[in-house]
């Protein structure tokens, strides 16, 4: 079973995700809060495999709540009512591993769910294009990959694979849409986040960003 900590504002919100995760057969809400700053306490005493965590709410948003309590947290998929290019750059640099418009389908909001409680990472492929662009333009005078200081260069599978992870999909789906068994997606992952001097795969996906891989 996994057991979800569902933090939100609007009781009514909370009520409709929670009614909705009974209908599964292995997802529960074992306890709510209404801010982050109140989300402290429950997550402490409620040991939840997952947080759902509402990007914008009043007294200590889930931003700042990751931001505050980074690497305390179970992992973390945001819920926004709108697509949000900044609190998703943000969530990802805090550490979240999932951002989710709260206007999904129980399947898929279930299907993400399993796939973060399973050590993924979940974002939209169409809100990672977005930020991306958003990204490029907010950063224009970052250096692109031809310029950037790093011992290798991604190759061009390597590459193809970084837009894949931001894109949301884990190592079976890669290797399923690319051929290679998982293991060999497996050795390029761990290559990419050597390359990229990062410890984990939101943070090769920012690395990217920056970079102009993806």
């Amino acid at each position: 079973m996994i057991r979800v900590v569902l933090v939100d504002d609007q009781m009514l919100v909370r009520s409709g995700i929670r009614g909705l995760l009974e209908l599964t057969p292995d997802i529960r809400v074992v306890a709510e809060a209404a801010d982050g700053a109140e989300a402290v306490a429950v997550i402490a005493q409620a040991g939840a495999d997952i947080l759902l965590l509402d990007v914008r709410m009043p007294h200590c948003s889930g931003i700042e709540l990751l931001q505050r309590q980074q690497g305390r947290l179970p992992p973390t998929i945001l819920l926004t009512t709108f697509d949000d290019d900044e609190a998703l750059f943000d969530g990802m640099r805090a550490g979240a591993k999932g951002f989710l418009l709260k206007d999904i389908s129980l399947e898929r909001l279930a299907a993400g769910i399993r796939s973060v409680a399973a050590g993924e990472t979940l974002f939209r492929p169409a809100l990672t294009e977005r930020a991306r662009a958003s990204y490029e333009s907010a950063n224009s005078a970052s250096p692109r990959a031809a310029d950037a200081p790093m011992r290798e260069r991604l190759t061009s599978r390597e590459t193809e694979i970084l837009a894949l992870m931001a894109a949301g999909f884990n190592n079976g789906e890669i290797a399923a849409a690319l051929g290679p068994t998982e293991g060999t997606i497996k050795n390029h992952v761990s290559s990419i986040l050597a390359k990229l001097n990062v410890r984990d795969r939101v943070r090769a996906v920012l690395r990217g960003l920056e970079l102009g891989y993806i």
